[in-house]
């Protein structure tokens, strides 16, 4: 499995004004700076909880579909052909496409298949009384194309905003890891912000 980024946010959930208030800083010296790592924080949050926090494009490569039959849901209580889709929030499924047996790129009709957005991260699952067509077992024979992120910025979890205020405030006042000769270490009680957002097994 590998995630190919399509398109990056154009938005942060947390404003320049925003941190600016929390840094207490009232010139405009240290804009481009403090917009810097406004995204940087954004990124940290993204890979610590496996989560997309503004609207973004992603594409999940794999080499075939996942297979199942009926014996194995009433044996295991899962749905083997499940495909995850990483960095929920999930918006939308793009497509499906497929290499077919026969090396031709297909794509795979919305009718046969169902996205269960119950779960975090999303699953998607061949539609009912159907499974997956047969691919070509290659490299990135199927490609996923998925949009997530949550709705808008007031939609970000205020954990979350608090959490890169905290990372934010941290790397303005400490420009090198080492400062004073006393390296710079994580906070555990900061980062329990995140927990209840990790994606856990993702």
């Amino acid at each position: 499995m590998a995630l190919k980024l399509i398109t990056a946010p154009t938005a942060e959930p947390i404003t320049l004004d925003e941190a600016k208030a929390h840094l207490r800083v009232e010139g405009t010296d240290d804009d481009a700076y403090i917009t810097s790592l406004i995204a940087a924080a954004r990124q940290s949050v993204e890979s610590l909880t496996g989560r997309a926090l503004m609207s973004q494009a992603w594409e999940l490569a794999l080499d075939e579909f996942p297979r199942s039959c009926a014996a194995d849901y009433r044996s295991l209580g899962r749905y083997q052909a499940a495909i995850d889709i990483p960095m929920p929030p999930l918006v939308s499924i793009e497509s499906i496409k497929y290499v077919d047996t026969a090396g031709v790129q297909q794509t795979l009709d919305d009718s046969a298949r169902q996205v269960d957005d119950y779960n975090a991260p999303a699953r998607v699952v061949p539609a009912y009384g159907t499974t997956w067509p047969a691919a070509r077992c290659q490299p990135n024979a199927v490609l996923i194309r998925f949009a997530c992120g949550y709705a808008s910025a007031a939609a970000v979890p205020q954990e979350i905003k608090a959490w890169m205020l905290l990372r934010i405030g941290m790397l303005y006042e400490n420009r090198e890891s080492v400062a004073a000769g006393v390296t710079l270490a994580e906070l555990p009680h900061v980062d329990r912000l995140l927990d209840a957002y990790r994606v856990w097994g993702a």
